[in-house]
């Protein structure tokens, strides 16, 4: 990690300014850089060779009741800031988090939790097009997480909510405005348990209000699953529900997983994952299946990680053509600096 600069609070922001602080934030930029080569059957890739360009801002702080602050903002793929989030850390009750399209808050969190060697079943170069929940963490949104000094051992307990689930985010002193018509107020909790060595069961609930004549009902989401490690291997389990409950157009999702990783050994993975969703048409028409598997390795030297994935779908995007049954295979590089 390069340490950009120390400045003071009142320097990283005009409105702390008032806020007496222990010691001086900190500014420091963290990233990596990752290139890959992407070869998908039936797909038109054209240069296959791509390079990201991920950087992470983040500053620091205390305040003299022994809270401490955290900004994140984070830049990927040659565009503006991409996601970014505020969370301040309160001894006692836990972590407030302001997040803009960070993610993680809410049920997002839990959006898709099956062990891996290098990425998620779809988060290969192979576009599979499989939605997943995430709750209110697509709209900007205020996430609690609360202490483990109020929940009894080994529980993990969350709550979210957004004032209006637009999708937008807004810079300060602004507003979404009118987007997103319909949209009213969304909450999630999201909930998991430790307890038992090796074992995480986890679950959560998410509900958005829907008053246009647009939808039947409000958008109801929830996610069940676990994963158990045992020594070198872990295994995971899950489903999950997006009710979108539309008029016309999709009515929602169900969606299952399971996955396996090995440990070869401290520096050698392999994987196995799969992913199977539903989608659910609200005019009645005929449910569309989309699967995906995908088999992975990666082996890191140092800060170097050597990734390959072999990913297959069927339906992908809920297309139920021959042209939408592909395979892909993306090698993957990465850096930490």
């Amino acid at each position: 990690m390069n340490k950009l600069t120390k400045v003071g609070v009142s320097a990283l922001c005009g409105s702390l300014a008032s806020v007496s602080a222990v010691q001086a934030g900190a500014l420091s930029v963290t990233g990596g850089a990752t290139a890959t080569w992407a070869s998908n059957e039936s797909t038109n890739t054209g240069n296959p060779i791509g390079l990201s360009s991920g950087i992470l801002f983040t500053g620091t702080g205390e305040l003299d009741n022994g809270t401490t602050f955290t900004l994140t903002l984070s830049n990927t793929d040659q565009s503006a800031y991409s996601a970014g989030s505020l969370a301040l850390a309160t001894p006692g009750m836990g972590t407030f988090t302001i997040d803009q399209g960070a993610g993680g808050s809410g049920i997002d969190r839990y959006d898709d939790m099956m062990p891996f060697a290098y990425e998620e079943t779809n988060g290969t170069a192979l576009t599979t097009g499989l939605q997943t929940v995430g709750g209110v963490s697509g709209s900007s949104n205020i996430d609690w997480a609360i202490s483990s000094d109020m929940l009894p051992d080994g529980m993990g307990l969350a709550l979210a909510w957004t004032p209006r689930a637009t999708g937008t985010k807004s810079n300060d002193k602004a507003s979404s405005g009118s987007a997103g018509e319909g949209k009213g107020a969304g909450w999630d909790i999201a909930a998991n348990y430790t307890a038992i060595d090796g074992l995480n069961i986890f679950g959560g609930y998410s509900t958005t209000d829907q008053a246009s004549t647009n939808y039947t009902d409000d958008r109801i989401q929830h996610v069940l699953g676990a994963t158990y490690a045992i020594g070198s291997v872990t295994v995971g389990y899950q489903q999950s529900v997006d009710n979108l409950n539309e008029v016309e157009g999709t009515a929602g999702y169900d969606n299952t997983a399971y996955g396996v990783s090995f440990a070869i050994n401290d520096d050698l993975s392999i994987s196995y994952g799969k992913h199977d969703s539903s989608k659910r048409v609200g005019s009645g028409a005929t449910k569309v299946e989309n699967s995906a598997e995908s088999l992975q390795l990666s082996y890191t030297m140092g800060g170097a990680t050597v990734a390959l994935a072999e990913t297959q779908v069927d339906n992908a995007s809920y297309v139920s053509t021959t042209t939408h049954d592909r395979d892909g295979t993306t090698v993957s590089l990465s850096l930490a600096f």
